[in-house]
């Protein structure tokens, strides 16, 4: 969801309010792919690298998330979707760390769709975490090196118990994935696109959706892959 300070910039606003229009778009698209029936959704919210930014910005950031986990609660439970969290959560400060585990547990029995919130998240931290487990586990005796594949590295990533992502949807016109889901990426359609954050709304994911409708997925093979059917969206 990248693009919010270019918005604000662009209209002579602090940075804050590009964020803050940010929210909106959060729950407009939740909304629309819940409407749509998409049962996985996952918003690359704070990325791990974004620690780095100004203290202030970080520290709105974080607010804003409060803000947005404690108000959202229970629009979530009218509407049936669950949350979850990826990412090194014990860096989210104390405040925000409990209000994401709440609701999170209080939204753990919906099920029309799940939202996945990808906070102090990078990619290529996920792969060292699954690796470090692989390794423990082999070193414990509880796994054969030779028993390890792609499902066995998949069930400890963070998204472990997901599907992966059909589509990755990239705002602002940027055309990198940014340590985003860097292995459950492998056969992800990518939708890039100039409009920012804060204006992406239910037009624009339709027509993400539109265009990944177009496409043959083959995953390897010479046979088209069908249904076109989104079991995840990012």
């Amino acid at each position: 969801m990248d693009g919010n300070g270019r918005w604000a910039h662009g209209r002579g606003l602090a940075r804050s309010e590009g964020h803050r229009r940010g929210k909106d778009s959060v729950r407009a698209v939740v909304e629309a792919a819940r409407e749509l029936g998409i049962p996985y959704l996952t918003l690359f919210a704070f990325s791990s690298e974004n620690w780095a930014r100004p203290g202030t910005e970080v520290r709105f950031l974080m607010s804003l998330l409060h803000r947005y986990l404690v108000t959202e609660v229970k629009r979530l439970m009218k509407r049936g979707i669950r949350v979850i969290a990826l990412g090194d959560l014990e860096r989210l400060p104390a405040q925000v760390r409990r209000a994401l585990e709440q609701t999170v547990e209080m939204t753990a029995g919906n099920h029309t769709m799940t939202a996945a919130l990808a906070l102090s998240y990078g990619g290529r931290q996920d792969v060292v975490t699954a690796t470090r487990r692989i390794a423990q586990a082999v070193a414990e005796g509880k796994l054969d090196p030779a028993q390890i594949d792609e499902q066995t590295v998949a069930r400890e990533l963070a998204t472990g118990g997901m599907p992966d992502p059909d589509l990755l949807i990239r705002t602002s016109g940027e055309l990198r994935i940014s340590n985003f889901f860097l292995y459950q990426l492998a056969y992800t359609e990518l939708y890039f696109t100039d409009t920012l954050w804060p204006d992406f709304r239910e037009r624009d994911l339709l027509r993400a959706i539109a265009a990944y409708q177009t496409r043959e997925r083959r995953f390897g093979t010479v046979e088209t892959a069908s249904p076109h059917r989104l079991r995840a969206a990012n």
